[in-house]
């Protein structure tokens, strides 16, 4: 039997995989908000649905349901530069997030935490390429 012939368990339940791939989301940043840093519960569109954003990892960021219920579909750069919990790295590290490179995301929130362990290494292999249907 060859690799092609098998059917894995993610084609038979698509809500399996969407689960999986929001869980690498928060596991990627060591399931901490992006905005504040606080424990990640949700995930938030960067870009709001409201406004035609995507489900794709490049508009997906980890946040905590404070964050996420207080930014609502504000354009995410205005709305956070008014917090009280701003970091000009964290900017970086979402607009890094944004533009797909999130190995340059990674390293700003380190920089941002660097006392935080619980993040992955920049070079860990993890990679986020997957889109929900």
């Amino acid at each position: 039997m060859h690799n092609r012939d098998a059917v894995f368990l993610d084609e038979l339940c698509p809500k399996l995989r969407v689960r999986r791939w929001r869980q690498s989301l928060h596991i990627y940043t060591g399931k901490s908000c992006i905005y504040c840093g606080k424990p990640s519960e949700s995930i938030d569109h960067i870009l709001p649905r409201a406004r035609g954003g995507l489900s794709v990892t490049e508009n997906c960021v980890p946040a905590c349901l404070s964050c996420n219920g207080h930014k609502s579909d504000a354009d995410v750069f205005d709305w956070y530069r008014r917090q009280r919990f701003y970091d000009p790295r964290r900017a970086m590290a979402i607009r890094a997030w944004m533009d797909g490179d999130l190995r340059l995301a990674l390293r700003l929130l380190q920089w941002a935490h660097p006392q935080d362990a619980s993040l992955p290494k920049p070079d860990g292999g993890m990679e986020l390429s997957f889109q929900p249907a």
